[in-house]
């Protein structure tokens, strides 16, 4: 039955829906999480097909014309794609003088056995050598030199404070009772969109050309939280559930309909 392609099409729309909601909820404690979303197309045939003619009877019919559709019954609905909502999530103190929080857009660079990667989870702390790390042990990088060659050694930009009492200004400038220590990299992209989730908060960016520098505000001793309403996740959660099982009661009736009229036929 090609009609059963049209709840099927809306039914896997549904569950990708449900998906991401699931994952949103999940990480509504996550430091700096950015919610996703999903953005859905419908395809209809007959605004594919224009130029078919018009249903408006010019003459006589036969009974077969008035059953003709356009069809459109083969119309069918799927994700075009998920994109992630970078909007700011609430800032809180922590006490903790290695938490930095930033405000506005822009990210931490933080090099991991990967490369590069991009950050708004701004809980560090020390490693054995001194430098300033994430939970991962991947370290956070101070800001590149601007004569600095394209294979720039990265070691250089490690941040070393090896227990030194830090004050960290809005720019992200670190300085202690000795003076200037370094300046953490904050980065931002021209297009946000052509940035990857990697998992662990991390965003991989294969645009070099896309990266500018960010004027985010750090906050130091706070983190940014994740920017997901739970109450409002958890309502759009339920919805979805709720129209995915009206989606399965159709598939259902259609398997019902389609095993009636195999069990029919069988009796001629």
């Amino acid at each position: 039955m090609k009609d059963l392609w049209v709840p099927l099409s809306g039914a896997k729309a549904q569950q990708n829906y449900i998906d991401v909601l699931a994952n949103n909820v999940a990480n509504i404690n996550t430091t700096a999480h950015k919610r996703d979303q999903v953005s859905f197309e419908e395809e209809l045939n007959y605004l594919n097909n224009p130029e078919q003619d018009d249903l408006i009877p010019t003459k006589e019919w036969t009974p077969e014309q008035f059953y003709q559709t356009r069809n459109m019954e083969s119309g069918f609905v799927h994700t075009r794609g998920t994109y992630t909502d970078f909007s700011q999530g609430q800032l809180t103190p922590t006490g903790n003088p290695l938490d930095f929080a930033l405000e506005g857009e822009g990210f931490f660079e933080v090099l991991t056995p990967r490369g590069i990667r991009y950050t708004r989870d701004g809980h560090f702390s020390f490693n054995s050598e001194g430098e300033v790390v994430n939970a991962r042990g991947d370290r956070l990088l101070a800001q590149s030199n601007a004569n600095a060659a394209e294979g720039e050694d990265l070691s250089k930009r490690f941040i070393k404070l090896s227990g030194r009492k830090i004050s960290v200004n809005n720019q992200g400038e670190i300085s202690s009772e000795r003076g200037p220590i370094a300046k953490m990299a904050l980065v931002d992209f021209l297009d946000k969109n052509a940035l990857k989730k990697e998992g662990g908060s991390y965003y991989v960016s294969s645009h070099p050309e896309n990266k500018t520098s960010s004027l985010a505000v750090v906050h130091q001793s706070h983190l940014e939280q994740s920017n997901v309403n739970g109450v409002l996740e958890m309502s759009e959660l339920i919805k979805a559930h709720r129209h995915f099982d009206s989606i399965y009661k159709v598939l259902k009736t259609y398997d019902q309909i389609e095993g009636k009229s195999v069990s029919e036929i069988a009796k001629f």
